[in-house]
């Protein structure tokens, strides 16, 4: 999403891992993403750390993988603009508040959506 504005689709996703031979049913996708169900395909995690360029060691969250520096910038990113569009729709939606009430929240968002120390 940081990269191009807006989220990968199951469909890039799942042709991206066809080209590599890997076949990714919706079905499994929307398990992983909603974390219904856990799949253990090395494949697919291979072909998913590839789309992203991240290793699968993080994707699999395990012991020691660090989040990628990439990644932290990223999501720091997209943290920014989320906070940007709840601070335009509180503008608009709250137009009438006063200065001081538009302020503190404001200032609530900036801390809320502020990196935490592990990214």
């Amino acid at each position: 999403m940081a990269e191009s504005g807006t989220e990968p689709t199951y469909s890039q996703i799942a042709g991206y891992l066809q080209e590599r031979g890997t076949n990714l049913s919706r079905s499994r996708w929307t398990y992983m993403v909603n974390g219904h169900r856990y799949v253990q395909d090395p494949a697919v995690f291979e072909g998913l750390a590839a789309f992203f360029d991240v290793d699968a060691a993080f994707l699999l969250g395990e012991d020691g993988a660090a989040t990628p520096e990439k990644v932290s910038a990223q999501l720091d990113l997209v943290r920014s603009m989320r906070a940007a569009k709840v601070k335009s729709y509180a503008g608009r939606t709250l137009g009438d508040i006063s200065p001081k009430a538009l302020h503190a929240i404001t200032k609530f968002l900036d801390e809320e959506m502020a990196p935490t120390p592990e990214h």
